[in-house]
This record gives structure tokens, C-alpha cells and sequence, in this order.
């Protein structure tokens, strides 16, 4: 969440912020609890300093045995009842402001593109040479089903629509992607694996940024108040909620593969064919914890650590910088990363690479020490998908298919798959 001082003193700053990212907010129920907030707090300290100064009196005259002390015991009595009385007021008070405060979107970094779709983000670099083929592709889900790797009929028979079955060599790819991405981000890139809970409270969603403001778009349990998770964001970003970090230690690099599970309610109608688009999909995901003065560079860091699985899976790729309207709800900055799929003729995105400031920090009370004399602060937070499947199987079978219908399988991945092709 936004700093309520920094909301207070910069309105033109977070209005246009608001409006940037194509959001709604209205900030006057901010400001009417801010100013009833403050105003209320004058009033408890202004009390509570007229008790202290004439709780002193008070024992000045009880040892003068004066009758007056039980006159100001009585209405000392009173000043407390209304204290408790403004306290209670004060709780209220702040819970809705939290209500209104956690409805306020992040600001954008000053260098991202001031845009109104996301046909205006802006491609940062092309990288990868695209192959060229003496056949016409075909996509996906015409190679999965030839090869009887994608299973479309049972899954949907047996979740509806968006699920789908990997079978066979379909499956083992996945499964290779998957050690493979992760043994690169931890043996090459620094990162340390984490295997984190697929179910949440809702703090932990709050704490990210997706409640309250997208509960319509996840699954809940709501007779235990738990949620499955959109991404493994939400669980390792929540690994240190309410905790302290040794500023020394920073950053803090994790790794994790999980199933992800969306509602998928905002893409009604999109991507319906193939299986670029589901309720259920894996992902292995990048998480940092770091100085708030180092974000910029890890955010650069975060992005080329990402971009090196499509490197060397011998993909085309690129880096997409995101305009304000298509930043997500949180992020202060984001680079998508898009790899070509030649059968489906278009870039999918496999990462989104963003830097949130303290905004999930603050909402998840994640703070830092610089040393053992110092103020805690808060850290800043960045993710990105390192990557995600899916689409980055979608990738590798529209890339490496052959005209004979079968699939070459990347050199990287050969090991783990055992064989050098699909088919």
C-alpha cells in the first residue's frame, strides 16, 4: 500500500498515478478518515496530558490530605472514559482507512511510458534468431493432439473448459522444463528453492496486493477463509510477512515451482484455443527482497536471469517495457518477456518481471534493519516468472517441430528428457 503521508502531502502526485494506470480510486474517503484519524488523535493526546498533569496534582493533594483531590479523581474518571470512548472511535476509524488505503493502486516509476493500452508498451530489444521453416507450422495444440502428448476431450470432461491433460512425452517435457529452469536459477543465477504451501490465508493475498481488489478472480475456500494461489508470488513473498530481515543479509533471492490456479473471469473469450490460457497452469517464479535503493538494479538483474531460459532453449524473445494502463495493480515497473510461437504467428508472454517499491512490503509489514542501531525500514519486493509454463512449452513444440510431425527437444533439456526427440 501507498504511504498515507505521501498520499496526504502529494494528491496531484497519486491522482495522476491513479488515472495513469487506467484505475479508479477516489480518494476523498482517504482524506475525510485521514483528517478524522489526526483529528482524533489531537484530542486522545490532549487528554491524556491533561490526566498526566493532573494525576500529578492529584498526588500533590492527596499528600496534603486537601478535599479537592476527590473532586479531580471524579473528573480524571470521566477524562478516561472519554479517552476509552475516542479509542474505540480511533479503532473504527482506522480500519476503514486501511479499507480505503489498501484500495489506492501503486504509483509508476517517473521512466516507465505514460500510456492507455497496452498497445503502447514499448519493445526494449529483440533477441534470438527466428527459425526459419521449409513447411508451414503448425500450432500447438494440432501438434499435441497428432502426437498424442495434449489431451484436450478428457480434461475438459473432467474440470470444463481450460483444463487439459499433458500425457506421455507432453508431460515429461513439462516436468523437464521445470528441473531444468530450476536448477538454473539455483546453481547458476544465486537463487535458493523453496517449496511453499499451494493454499493461503488472506492475509497473505492482501499482503501481495491481490485482495481485496481481485477476490472475483480466485478460488476460495470460504469455510476456512483459504485461498489457492494465483502464483507463488503470494506464498514466498509471504514467507517473511510481519518479520524483520538483517539489512546485512540483503537481498534475499528465492525460487519455487507451484501449480497456479486463476478463475480467468477478465479473459472471457480470449485465447480459447490450444492451452496458452487455463485455470490451471505451472510456473516456476523469481522472488527478491532487497535495499530500497537497489531495486532499480535488481529489477535489471531480475530480467536478464529470466531471459536466459529462452536464450538457451534457442527461442526468439523479447523484452517488452509496460506503459502505466498495462501495469498490474501493484507493480511501480514491469518488463514483459515474449517468445515467438510460429505455429499460433504471435509473442506470448512467458514472464512479467516487475519491481513493487515498499508497496507489498507495507501491506505485509516486511521491513529491514541496516544494522542493529538502526530504524527498521521497508524493503522493497520484485518478482518475475522464471518461467512459465504453459507457454513456454508452447514455444519449444511450435519451435523445434518438424515437418515429419515429430519434435526436436533443445539440447539443454535432453538430459532431462532422456531422449533428443518427441514423437
Amino acid at each position: 500500500m501507498l504511504d498515507p503521508k505521501f498520499v496526504r502531502e502529494h494528491i496531484d502526485v497519486v491522482t495522476k498515478a491513479i488515472a495513469d494506470k487506467g484505475e479508479q480510486a477516489d480518494l476523498g474517503p482517504f482524506l475525510e478518515l485521514d483528517a478524522r484519524r489526526r483529528g482524533i488523535l489531537q484530542q486522545v493526546e490532549s487528554l491524556k496530558a491533561q490526566r498526566n498533569t493532573v494525576s500529578d496534582q492529584i498526588a500533590q493533594l492527596k499528600k496534603q490530605k486537601s478535599p479537592d483531590a476527590d473532586a479531580m479523581i471524579a473528573e480524571m474518571r470521566e477524562v478516561g472514559e472519554r479517552i476509552k470512548a475516542f479509542d474505540e472511535e480511533l479503532r473504527a476509524v482506522e480500519e476503514k482507512l486501511s479499507d480505503a488505503t489498501l484500495s489506492l493502486p501503486n504509483i509508476p516509476d517517473p521512466s516507465v511510458p505514460v500510456g492507455t493500452s497496452e498497445k503502447e508498451n514499448v519493445v526494449d530489444r529483440v533477441l534470438g534468431e527466428e527459425r526459419t521453416f521449409d513447411f508451414a507450422p503448425k500450432p500447438h495444440w494440432e501438434i499435441g493432439e497428432k502426437l498424442g502428448i495434449i489431451d484436450f476431450e478428457r480434461g475438459v470432461k473432467m474440470s470444463g473448459t481450460r483444463f487439459y491433460v499433458l500425457k506421455g512425452q507432453g508431460a515429461r517435457l513439462q516436468r523437464a522444463l521445470i528441473s531444468w529452469m530450476l536448477d538454473v536459477h539455483t546453481r547458476e543465477h544465486g537463487y535458493a528453492e523453496v517449496y511453499p504451501p499451494y493454499i493461503v490465508n488472506h492475509h497473505c493475498l492482501v499482503g501481495t496486493g491481490q485482495l481485496p481488489k481481485f477476490a472475483d478472480n480466485l478460488y476460495h475456500d470460504a469455510e476456512e477463509d483459504l485461498w489457492l494461489i494465483p502464483t507463488a508470488e503470494v506464498p514466498v513473498t509471504n514467507l517473511y510477512r510481519g518479520e524483520t530481515l538483517d539489512g546485512q543479509q540483503l537481498p534475499v533471492n528465492h525460487v519455487a515451482y507451484t501449480p497456479c490456479f486463476r478463475r480467468e473471469k477478465m479473459s472471457a473469450g480470449k485465447d480459447v484455443r490450444g492451452i496458452k490460457r487455463g485455470h490451471q497452469f505451472d510456473k516456476v517464479e523469481l522472488v527478491k527482497f532487497c535495499l530500497p535503493e537497489k531495486s532499480a538494479e535488481e529489477l535489471d538483474k531480475l530480467v536478464v536471469n529470466a531471459c536466459e531460459i529462452p536464450k538457451r532453449l534457442g527461442l526468439r524473445y523479447r523484452v517488452v517495457a509496460l506503459c502505466t494502463a498495462d501495469l498490474t495493480f501493484a507493480s511501480t515497473k514491469t518488463y514483459d518477456i515474449e517468445v515467438w510461437a510460429p505455429g499460433c504467428n504471435e509473442w506470448l508472454e512467458v514472464s512479467s518481471c516487475s519491481n513493487f517499491g515498499d508497496f507489498q512490503a507495507r501491506r505485509a509489514s516486511i521491513k529491514f534493519k541496516r544494522d542493529a542501531k538502526s530504524k527498521a525500514e521497508f524493503v522493497h519486493t520484485l518478482n518475475g516468472s522464471g518461467l512459465a509454463l504453459p507457454r513456454t512449452l508452447i514455444a519449444v513444440l511450435e519451435n523445434c517441430q518438424n515437418a515429419d510431425g515429430t519434435v526436436s527437444v533443445p539440447e539443454v533439456l535432453k538430459p532431462y528428457m532422456g531422449s533428443d526427440r518427441i514423437g
